[in-house]
């Protein structure tokens, strides 16, 4: 007998198949888009360790989404690293199967400063996949970049070790922004050539700590995609893009592939399968959600069901498409109340 429960659908027909976790909402890079310095100096008031979900309640609300339908599951910050033994969260989330009984699909998103010292426990702890998000190959400007001045070498250390330990594929997001690194595209596609690792190219958004944001700032990832192509032939991948963010394409000499995320220029809400979870329990439903929903009051032991319901009933009511309602223009300043990004995860 078919047990399965039916597809839990939003009300645009959207399944929900992807949870973004976030399990802490400090970070040790200061980025402009995320945690510009200036706003997040000594004194700001982070989660303390007791304000923010144990390892109990973190797989507990991963297993509750499970059980809904989530296949795919990313563990994110701020830097997750930063979270004391989070490789044994891992193997709690490792030992989980899909409704279809099929492993969990784990990531985790990093900015590699930590990396390399932690590749080996985070693969013998059950990880899969793994995300560095690295701006430049130019020691000063990524210096700039990351607001703390730290060296691109040891992110790339990080990377290295990662892919030695089998953390495969290995993906390098570059957040690119009009006057700032625009100049870095070449020589990051130049350098992960051969090197089995995609690099992923996304415009620059308005969320997070972008609230000087303005659409001045962004270079479309057509316009980037156009620079590639002036000194090394693409292929579009012919697969079906499904509910992934980025579009693919292929260096016709077989040397790799790339990604584009054209958050900005072409959304792509009506693919969007993605909750998100906060490092204080809240849910958000949209990267642009200007609330989350406090799911702490159900995460008892023995609350499972309630859980699942709760869930159940604010996905179904999801309405969310900000990229479409916004435009791809996007208008010219930031003007959307934002989340801090480090709190709701990428």
């Amino acid at each position: 007998m078919n047990t399965r429960p039916p597809e839990l659908l939003d009300t645009r027909g959207r399944p929900l198949k992807d949870l973004r976790l976030s399990v802490i909402d400090q970070c040790n890079f200061r980025c402009p888009y995320c945690m510009p310095k200036e706003s997040y100096g000594p004194e700001f008031p982070f989660m303390t360790s007791s304000e923010r979900l144990s390892f109990d309640q973190l797989a507990r609300m991963a297993r509750t989404f499970v059980q809904l339908g989530v296949e795919k599951l990313r563990i994110t910050g701020g830097e997750p690293l930063l979270r004391k033994d989070l490789p044994r969260l891992i193997e709690t989330l490792a030992a989980m199967r899909t409704l279809d009984g099929k492993p969990l699909d784990i990531a985790l998103t990093t900015n590699g400063s930590l990396l390399a010292a932690r590749a080996q426990s985070l693969k013998d702890a059950g990880l899969r996949r793994i995300t560095v998000s690295l701006d430049s190959l130019d020691d000063a400007l990524a210096g700039r970049m990351n607001g703390v001045g730290f060296p691109v070498a040891r992110v790339l250390e990080g990377i290295a070790a990662a892919q030695r330990v089998g953390l495969a594929p290995v993906k390098v997001n570059t957040v690119i922004e009009r006057g700032v690194n625009d100049s870095q595209i070449l020589p990051l596609v130049h350098h992960f050539r051969d090197s089995g690792v995609q690099l992923r190219f996304i415009e620059y958004m308005d969320v997070g700590g972008a609230s000087r944001w303005n659409a001045g700032q962004v270079l479309s990832a057509d316009a980037m995609r156009a620079i590639v192509q002036q000194h090394y032939a693409l292929v579009r991948d012919g697969a079906a893009r499904g509910h992934d963010t980025a579009e693919v394409w292929h260096h016709a000499d077989g040397s790799g592939s790339l990604g584009f995320i054209a958050s900005m220029s072409h959304p792509f809400c009506g693919d969007c399968v993605r909750a998100r979870v906060a490092a204080d329990g809240k849910l958000y439903l949209c990267l642009f959600s200007q609330q989350g929903a406090d799911l702490r009051p159900w995460l008892g032991e023995g609350q499972e069901a309630q859980l699942a319901e709760r869930i159940g009933a604010l996905w179904r009511a999801r309405t969310d498409r900000y990229s479409e309602l916004r435009g791809p223009s996007g208008g010219r300043t930031h003007a959307h109340k934002v989340v801090r990004m480090s709190l709701v995860g990428g």
